[in-house]
Parts: C-alpha cells; sequence; structure tokens
C-alpha cells in the first residue's frame, strides 16, 4: 500500500488488521446461525438423536466464540439456555 501524507504507517497495518479480522468474525457468527438452524430443524422433526449431537457442537461453537471475544459471553450464555429449554420441551 502506497503512504500518503499525513498517514501513519502503524494506523494502515491497523485498518488491515481489522478488515482481515472482520471477514473472520463474520465467518464465525454465520457458522454459528448456521448451527442454531440446523438444531431447530431438529427440534422440529423431534429426532431426540440429532438434538444431542447438534447441541454439543452449537454449545462448543458459541463458546469458542465468547472466549475469542467475537460474541460476548452473556450473549454464548443466553442462547445455549434458550435452546436447552427448547430441547427440554421437546423432549417432555
Amino acid at each position: 500500500m502506497k503512504l500518503k501524507t499525513g498517514r501513519h504507517t502503524s494506523a494502515l497495518k491497523e485498518a488491515r488488521k481489522n478488515q482481515k479480522r472482520r471477514i473472520f468474525n463474520r465467518a464465525v457468527k454465520s457458522n454459528i446461525k448456521t448451527a442454531i438452524k440446523k438444531l431447530n430443524i431438529a427440534l422440529t422433526n423431534k429426532d431426540s438423536e440429532k438434538i444431542n449431537t447438534l447441541f454439543r457442537q452449537v454449545s462448543s461453537i458459541l463458546d469458542k466464540a465468547a472466549k475469542r471475544k467475537i460474541i460476548h459471553k452473556n450473549t454464548a450464555a443466553r442462547k445455549i439456555s434458550r435452546l436447552s429449554t427448547k430441547i427440554a420441551k421437546v423432549k417432555n
């Protein structure tokens, strides 16, 4: 990238880093949404084996995203909690 007058190299580098992070974070968030949709489909079909495996996957994805601060830890906890209550309702 060509350096223009009045631009700091550190600011330019930080902008490039932010761009890369944004792409990665969007991919992770998209992955979360897809996994939750798959779990919701399994809940409507009441497939208990699939529900258990998908719930483990979703909770793992959410916890990892919270650990890397892609989403807030309370958001991850809230989503996991709401999904587990849905699962409990389907199982009863």
